[in-house]
């Protein structure tokens, strides 16, 4: 940028510069730069204190803010916890007091009817404690434990026996044994157990356990009253000793003992802490419940007594279930029994043989449990609650005994079963969220915003100025893209001194931008004495870009220019305009240099070489044809009158008869060569190099000057100029300079090899096929696998009839798939392998060598051919934005709708990529080892070839030898891409015979067929039958009907296209036409018909083949575009036709002398 703006930075250092004439010099005038005073800058550095002032006190308001909303809303959060938590405890506590007493009053209903039950019967049948049994106890007890909500795991009815009763109770517990077992198995439903086994694991005595050297079975002994385990619910075995816990002293244990003695001085249900096994493997944690049951209905009478006792265990992990709500999770329960529990003693152990310290083994009974909705977890047989909640704890003695310890022996203690209630940090988090960071953040969001526009509006005031310049800037850069630096300059100074006093904004440069003129200023202008102008025109352009595409015709000419900017830049050449595809460009201007000539003749040859370089590399993309472009230069030196013409879309233009003998210069030259003026001449002859020229052998007429001698543009290898004597001038210096750069431009040229046109060719075609056999390879969900297994089918494919025998006048086609087309792999993400692309490299080789050095029907035309199929084809895929010749995903934002409509516009032959490869194969090897003569001169010489099928010779004949060339084992891996099955394989045969077969247009009767397939398939606009099998049958035989007619307009698509791609392809079917006369191959001669021939063959078969393309609907606006080209070629020819063929005879002849 500031090399191509020094100009711009002069203008501040106060030099100045010219314009390019001397005439018109202007005067650029330095500004003084702009310094500060003192008092300002101190200014400036106070408001930068308080600036910074300003900043800190947002800051820290901002934090102060921040942290008491943050501190304010998470108390609020703290107190909502404890609230809640709250809740959850007087919830818990309530409702464990119910279940409680819910219990006790159950149990005391039990107890009082069973205790009147047995006075009754006992009165009856004079028995008494210990010696009754309850009838029907597991109906009973199986009542109680439902009621209580199934929790219960065990319950025991113990009669009291005194030392006296002992061997009395223990043979009557042996009577009654098998007569309640079997009533408690019925009732149970147990089968698993027989009354008999139970009786096996019976201890027939009263018993206890003991612990002290491993685990046995004792019977009691001392005077002791004994509560004997007499009816239980459920009957089950005891998980540790494996026997039936009948006969078991239920106040052997310690702490069942101390319940008993609360129990008989209480006269009533007392509860203390439990451990007891759920099954083999689990110890439970719960609660003992003693019960007793008088000898008497009125248990308040005063001799009244306990009788036996009822003992039921509850489990605290279902005593807590259901008692919160789902999501009211995180409350821990500890249980207390408020005595001191000696566990060796409860055990009977020695606590020697466990702990060092007997003390170790003295403890408070506590159970802790997490409570998580529903759901409740036995945390462990310790106080495991958090600490950091203590404080709100919530406490309840739930199960209150109201009796006095003072009535207690020594060292008993009575359980209280206190709750101990905490919170958890699982419930604590709960109530935790980022509202605290929220509201901080949108404190600190508020204070931010502040701060920024408080910031924005002393940044904003501060660049003002910036601001300016900043827009001057880059005004300067856009101005310097359209002009040149001294316009540019000139334009700025006009801005900034207006006529007639109006005020003009930043961007109005001298009323460029909005098309205004202001007449009253002077226009920018100048007169510029020697400059030379190039005018370079692409030769074959029109006719070229007649048969492609949009994209390619941008593309190249995008290629090329972009090569010329770069070959100006490198010469210091102005460009002046593109106009089509003209390049203009000058040297000498807007700066005057002395050897404008010599650096105009350099960038043409310059130019030229590149133009070939890259035609030679864009073929192998665009197409054939590519290569044959050239660029055709020309060359005047004089004065011009350059200047901005001020209006709508101003820009930097020449005016002057150098301009127009200049273009005059490029008209009437020659392609690949520099045509330049006298002018030109004579000043590359001042400048030392007249060996870079050569005078053109005839004058030319040039309109406005008469005859004129121009010269050609010639390389040379002369040597430097040089001087005998002093040191070299300036203008010798550059001159000797630009001889060596040329003679080394020439150099690289002349040892520059150029691509092979086959091989070229051959390379494009590769590129063709490639992308339709991703597409093939996509449309089978990317699997390409060996294909050995049709090696039998490929063997019989046309061997058993000829060619012709093999057309069908309908080609079933793959069916349009909806679900296959959205699912389908972009296929330009598809690598057909190193091995297929190898065989499809090789495989066109051979084709190309195939085909006779024929003028017309050679391996270029059948190119030709195959890029008008490309072309058709491309214009029916484009036409649904989907899958085709150009690599795009099926998913690219195509409705359903859009798919169906395209499938049906074209009768299929989108939905199949098969079908379109075989059309574009068929295209490349539809004139292989054609002779050069028609099948009537074939059949008439009788060759071998004619013996062999009759008619239609050279088609049959090129089917057969590319299908043979196709199936040898070299190719194997290109066929697998090809198809993967049989019906692949048919289906591409057939297609292929019937493309190749249609471009026989000579024979009467194929074309009598196809005319009349041609009515019966579009006779009607629309399928009208019923049947889906009858509408499928009239698709298939439209898409093959517009299948052929595709092949048979590509392959006199010369006739259809530009009028120099017409006249060129006729010329060269009239050489090979004529050479076959001359050769005695023909009986008549072509020229004498040739003119008349060709407007018959416009008028009955071009041109209605053209309108056929069109009323099929399926190739858009190539249809309309083919019409127009046959019949503009028609009436060219008939103008001029009669003088072309002479020129042909004329040419042949000439041809033939050399």
């Amino acid at each position: 940028y500031f090399t191509q703006n020094s100009d711009l930075r002069s203008i501040g250092n106060g030099t100045s510069t010219g314009s390019g004439s001397g005439d018109h010099s202007v005067q650029y005038h330095s500004r003084p730069a702009y310094n500060a005073p003192i008092v300002a800058k101190s200014e400036e550095e106070n408001i930068l204190r308080a600036k910074c002032l300003v900043a800190f006190i947002l800051v820290l308001a901002a934090a102060v803010v921040a942290t008491f909303a943050y501190v304010l809303v998470e108390d609020q959060e703290r107190s909502n916890f404890e609230n809640q938590f709250k809740g959850y405890a007087s919830k818990i506590t309530s409702i464990s007091r119910q279940k409680v007493h819910q219990i006790f009053d159950a149990l005391d209903a039990f107890a009082a009817m069973v205790g009147s039950q047995a006075a009754v019967e006992n009165e009856l049948l004079n028995t008494s404690w210990p010696f009754y049994t309850i009838p029907d106890f597991s109906v009973k007890a199986e009542r109680l434990v439902d009621l209580l909500g199934g929790t219960v795991p065990l319950m025991v009815v113990a009669p009291i026996v005194q030392e006296s009763e002992r061997d009395a109770f223990a043979d009557f517990a042996k009577k009654e044994y098998p007569v309640w077992y079997k009533e408690s198995l019925e009732n149970e439903g147990n089968t698993e157990l027989t009354v008999d086994f139970l009786l096996q694991r019976t201890v027939p005595f009263i018993h206890t356990y003991g612990f002290e050297g491993g685990f046995s079975v004792k019977q009691v002994e001392g005077p002791e009253e004994v509560l004997p385990n007499f009816q239980q619910y459920p009957l089950r075995l005891d998980f540790g000793s494996n026997a039936m816990t009948t006969g078991y002293d239920i106040i052997s244990f310690p702490r069942a003992a101390d319940l008993y003695e609360i129990t008989k001085r209480q006269l009533r249900p007392t509860i203390g802490f439990s451990q007891f096994l759920i099954d083999s493997d689990t110890v439970g944690t719960g609660s003992q419940v003693l019960q007793p049951i008088f000898d008497r209905a009125d248990t308040k009478a005063e001799d009244s007594k306990i009788v036996a006792i009822v003992s039921l265990l509850l489990y605290w992990l279902e005593f807590f279930k259901d008692i919160l709500t789902q999501g009211q999770d995180g409350v821990v329960v500890v249980l207390r029994s408020g005595c001191l529990v000696d566990y060796a003693l409860v055990y009977g152990i020695n606590a020697t043989d466990y702990v060092d310290d007997p003390q170790d083994l003295i403890g408070e009974d506590v159970i802790t449990y997490r409570i998580d909705g529903p759901d409740v977890i036995l945390l462990g047989t310790e106080d495991l609650h958090d600490p950091k909640y203590d404080a709100l704890e919530v406490t309840d003695v739930f199960v209150d005994l109201g009796f006095d310890e003072k009535d207690l022996p020594e060292g008993k203690c009575i359980p209280t079963s206190t709750l101990h209630i905490y919170p958890s940090e699982k419930l604590e988090s709960s109530f935790r969220s980022s509202e605290p960071a929220i509201y901080a953040s949108v404190v600190v969001m508020i204070f931010v915003f502040t701060s920024l526009v408080f910031l924005l509006y002393v940044y904003f005031v501060g660049r003002r100025q910036r601001i300016v310049m900043d827009r001057i800037v880059r005004q300067d850069k856009i101005v310097s893209n359209v002009f040149p630096t001294a316009i540019r300059d000139r334009l700025y100074e006009t801005q900034a001194q207006p006529s007639g006093g109006r005020k003009r904004d930043a961007n109005d440069l001298a009323g460029l931008e909005d098309g205004s003129t202001d007449l009253a200023s002077a226009p920018l202008a100048d007169l510029f004495p020697s400059v030379s102008v190039v005018f370079a025109d692409i030769v074959g352009f029109t006719a070229w870009s007649s048969a492609r595409e949009p994209q390619q015709v941008f593309l190249l000419l995008e290629s090329i220019y972009n090569s010329f900017d770069k070959i100006a830049y490198r010469h210091d050449i102005f460009k002046v305009e593109t106009v089509g595809d003209c390049y203009v460009a000058a040297a000498g201007l807007p700066e005057p240099v002395d050897n404008h000539a010599v650096i105009a003749c350099k960038f043409a040859l310059d130019c030229l070489r590149k133009m070939r370089e890259s035609t030679i590399k864009l073929e192998v993309s665009l197409g054939p044809d590519t290569a044959d472009l050239a660029l055709r230069i020309g060359i005047h030196s004089g004065q011009v009158t350059a200047g901005v013409l001020r209006g709508e879309r101003s820009r930097f233009q020449l005016f002057g008869d150098t301009m127009n003998t200049a273009a005059q210069m490029e008209h009437s030259g020659e392609r690949n060569r520099v045509q330049i003026s006298q002018a030109t001449a004579d000043l590359l002859a001042e400048a030392g190099f007249s060996q870079w020229t050569t005078p053109r052998k005839e004058k030319i007429y040039l309109k406005g000057k008469g005859d004129m001698q121009t010269y050609w543009m010639r390389r040379t290898k002369s040597s430097r100029v040089t001087r005998s004597n002093g040191p070299l001038t300036q203008a010798e210096t550059v001159a000797s300079t630009a001889t060596s750069e040329l003679t080394e431009c020439s150099e690289d040229s002349d040892t520059d090899k150029a691509m092979d046109k086959t091989e070229r060719l051959v390379e494009w075609t590769v590129a063709v096929l490639t992308s339709l056999l991703q597409q093939i390879i996509a449309s089978r969900g990317g699997a390409v696998e060996n294909i050995k297994s049709l090696s039998v089918a490929e063997s019989v494919m046309g061997s058993r009839r000829t060619v012709l025998e093999e057309f069908v006048p309908i080609i079933p086609l793959k069916r349009f798939d909806e679900d296959e087309l959205r699912g389908r792999q972009n296929p330009s993400s598809i690598d057909i392998g190193d091995e297929a692309r190898s065989q499809l490299r090789k495989y066109l080789f051979i084709i190309a060598r195939m085909y006779h050095d024929n003028p017309f029907h050679n391996f270029q035309h059948a190119i030709h051919v195959t890029a008008s199929v490309k072309k058709l084809l491309t214009r029916i895929v484009n036409m649904g934005e989907g899958n085709g010749l150009e690599i795009k995903n099926p998913d690219s934002s195509i409705e359903s709708v859009d798919l169906v409509d395209l499938a049906g516009h074209s009768y299929g032959i989108t939905s199949d990529p098969l079908t379109q490869f075989a059309v574009v194969f068929s295209a490349i090897i539809h004139d292989v080892d054609h002779p050069g003569v028609p099948n009537t001169q074939l059949v008439k010489e009788n060759t071998r070839s004619a013996q062999i099928y009759k008619k239609s010779v050279a088609e049959q004949n090129s089917v057969h030898l590319a299908w043979e060339t196709l199936m040898s084992d070299e190719f194997s891996a290109l066929r697998a891409c090809i198809y993967q099955t049989e019906s692949e394989l048919r289906r591409f045969r057939q297609l292929v015979v019937n493309t190749v077969m249609a471009t026989d247009i000579v024979d009467k009767e194929l074309q009598a067929l196809r005319k009349a397939r041609w009515e019966e398939a579009f006779s009607n606009d629309e399928l009208t039958t019923e049947s889906p099998d009858e509408n499928v049958v009239c698709e298939d035989r439209k898409a093959t009907i517009v299948i052929e007619h595709l092949i048979q307009a590509s392959d006199v698509s010369h006739t259809m296209q530009h009028w120099h791609i017409y006249k060129s392809w006729n010329e060269k079917f009239f050489m090979e036409c004529y050479g076959a006369y001359k050769g005695g191959r023909a009986d008549s001669d072509p020229s004498e018909n040739w003119y008349k021939g060709e407007i018959g063959f416009f008028d009955f078969y071009v041109i209605p083949l053209a309108k056929k393309l069109d009323s099929c609907g399926v190739f858009g606006v190539s249809s309309d575009e083919y019409l127009n080209y046959a019949k503009a070629n028609r009436d060219e020819w008939v103008r001029e036709g009669e003088a072309i063929v002479q020129e042909y005879i004329a040419k042949f002849n000439k041809d033939q002398a050399h």
